[in-house]
């Protein structure tokens, strides 16, 4: 893994409200609707967006056409890797 998507994922692993959006993903099967986020952060429309578009960007999160909605996938594999590449770094 680059350097620079270590940098991207660990920005958008910076905020809580990412941080709920993941673990609430995780808990449902790695899967969540916005709706969903919506209600579990508390946070406009808007607001919801940006942190998704984060977690794109970092590569955390892809999306899935469901008819006129849309689902975010939790990217397990490049969790694994990052938390590999982390131990790496840390010599364990």
């Amino acid at each position: 893994m680059e350097l620079r998507q270590l940098e991207k994922i660990s920005k958008a692993l910076g905020d809580v409200h990412r941080l709920k959006i993941l673990v609430d993903m995780s808990a449902c099967g790695g899967s969540i609707q916005c709706a969903r986020i919506m209600n579990l952060t508390e946070l406009a429309q808007p607001s919801v967006s940006h942190h998704i578009k984060t977690l794109m960007e970092a590569g955390l999160i892809t999306t899935e056409k469901e008819g006129r909605n849309y689902s975010y996938l939790l990217n397990r594999s490049l969790l694994r890797a990052f938390i590999e590449q982390l131990s790496e770094i840390s010599g364990k």
